[in-house]
């Protein structure tokens, strides 16, 4: 990790990291006020994908003005790093509640759904969409009250995913397909949620990504495992489809407070913040202020002062440098918690990965390797001229889309033209855009240039890994184009492939031949078969 720290704060102690980085308590120097700060890793801090998607974040809760979510003090970005300041909570994450209990009572599960559901609304109300509603983003503070934590993949509402982005088992049916983000996608995660603090177990569970897919999608919800009484909520917030949901968080928690009201009376949710204040005194030591020195009465969720400006720098006199740039977006993003997947803050990081990407241009002799700045995409790419068919395998005959041309064996012009036209150079190769587009299935941007119109041949290799930065073993058979007649060609249909392979990491290189002046160029995903829970 890099030396940098955000001017103006004194760090006390890590309250978790990862990978992705590492968030921090911290004393703002100026009026003493604790703080979290969570700093972007150093590794990713050097790509400009990850960059945008965190300075995003920052943005998203600079937007959002509500209790039940974390407030933001301001973003800070230089040359030697990027962080975000946001308010302390003090408090435990409803996962760490969950695994010391099993349960919640059913007072209090709505308790918690109905705080963290105005957290959403908010959210809502902004046009934003969280996307990744789940126990270790949902936080307990010590009077019982709940917060939002974690908006690293939120979304404009109605944005289409470029894939497949969540926690699996938190994951409506839309988010599997692919579909457009809406309110009612959180409304289904934070269901989820609901009947796990009920009954103790998810409602749908699956050996592998595809089982867990499948239940999601075409399963009978299991209302039935919940108490009688709130089985309606159950029903509604499971939907299959989203127009049959309540059409945002607001909704649900009208329907929520009708229900609760009915079935356990005017005082249900002070009965239930009481029983989760009791859950979480049972953990003292998970709260930020836990031997930290900094008071829990200046972090306690309901009394931390945000101050009354608007958007970045809040603290008085002081503004977040936000550097302006040309920023190359990437096919994901990366959002990372300090609640702890078996405790709650100040234990380990639980990371969440949306379709990232990993690997930089690769020589086609060495592994893939995490780089600084993505693969370059040479300006051939916006002004090809061309499109190229694949030439299938046998193996991919029946997948693969209509052909407009000639396998390459049955184009006997090529070979004649190849042994009397001037032998051409690669003088770029570039595979972009490395993207899971279904359960089993990933696509690819590849572009390439040359410095004449004679032939060459493309090969797309695809690749299943346990180890990040690795591509591993080859997954299936690869694809072959035969490219002639420009110096700038976009493969149109973009290359597309069905995993059969096991492996945390997908992975695909590109190469021709003659070969490219760069070598081979290649991409790796992190996919959501190793992250079911």
């Amino acid at each position: 990790m890099s030396g940098w720290t955000v001017p103006g704060y004194t760090e006390v102690r890590d309250l978790g990291e990862g990978s992705g980085g590492r968030v921090v308590l911290a004393v703002h120097e100026v009026t003493g006020t604790p703080v979290a700060v969570k700093y972007l890793g150093e590794e990713l801090r050097t790509d400009s994908g990850f960059v945008l998607e965190f300075r995003g974040e920052a943005q998203l809760l600079g937007d959002l003005r509500s209790p039940y979510v974390t407030g933001l003090y301001e973003y800070v970005e230089s040359p030697d790093g990027a962080a975000i300041v946001m308010e302390l909570v003090d408090g435990v994450a409803l996962r760490a509640l969950l695994r010391r209990e099993g349960t919640t009572g059913a007072e209090a599960a709505l308790a918690v759904l109905k705080g963290s559901l105005l957290g959403l609304a908010a959210a809502h109300r902004a046009g934003v969409v969280h996307r990744d509603y789940k126990p270790e983003n949902v936080l307990v503070a010590a009077d019982g009250a709940s917060k939002l934590v974690d908006f690293g993949i939120a979304v404009r509402s109605g944005a289409t995913s470029s894939g497949i982005a969540g926690t699996p088992p938190y994951m409506a049916p839309e988010q599997w397909n692919g579909g457009a983000a809406s309110p009612a996608t959180d409304v289904y995660a934070a269901t989820v949620t609901f009947f796990e603090c009920l009954t103790g177990e998810k409602p749908y569970t699956g050996d592998n990504f595809a089982e867990l897919a499948l239940r999601h999608v075409t399963a009978p919800i299991p209302a039935e495992r919940a108490p009688e009484e709130v089985r309606p909520l159950i029903l509604r917030g499971l939907a299959k489809d989203p127009a049959d949901r309540p059409a945002d968080a607001a909704a649900f928690v009208a329907e929520l407070e009708e229900i609760a009201g009915a079935a356990y009376g005017e005082d249900w949710e002070e009965r239930g913040q009481r029983k989760l204040a009791a859950l979480a005194a049972l953990l003292p030591l998970l709260l930020p202020s836990a031997g930290s020195g900094t008071g829990a009465g200046n972090t306690a969720l309901a009394t931390t002062v945000l101050g009354g400006g608007a958007g970045w720098g809040r603290w008085p006199g002081r503004r977040g440098l936000l550097v302006g740039a040309g920023v190359l977006v990437l096919a994901g993003a990366l959002t990372f918690t300090a609640m702890a997947t078996g405790g709650g803050p100040g234990r380990t990081t639980t990371e969440t990965v949306a379709m990232t990407t990993l690997g930089p241009t690769a020589s086609p002799s060495a592994s893939a390797t995490d780089s600084g700045s993505p693969s370059p995409s040479p300006s051939a790419s916006a002004s090809a001229t061309d499109s190229v068919t694949p030439t299938p395998t046998a193996a991919e005959t029946s997948a693969a889309p209509p052909s407009t041309s000639s396998p390459t064996s049955e184009t006997p012009s090529a070979s004649a033209s190849s042994s009397t036209a001037p032998a051409v150079k690669v003088t770029s190769l570039s595979l972009t855009a490395l993207q899971q587009t279904g359960v089993a299935t990933a696509s690819a941007s590849v572009t390439v240039g040359t410095d004449g119109a004679g032939p060459l041949t493309l090969t797309v290799t695809w690749y299943v890994s346990d180890t990040k930065g690795t591509l591993g073993t080859q997954d299936g058979s690869p694809q072959t184009y035969t490219l002639s007649g420009s110096t700038q060609y976009t493969v149109s249909p973009a290359p597309t492939h069905t995993y059969t392979g096991a492996g945390c990491y997908w992975g695909a290189m590109a190469t021709t031949s003659p070969a490219a002046a760069g070598g081979g160029s290649s991409q790796q995903i992190v996919t959501r078969q190793c992250g079911i829970r």
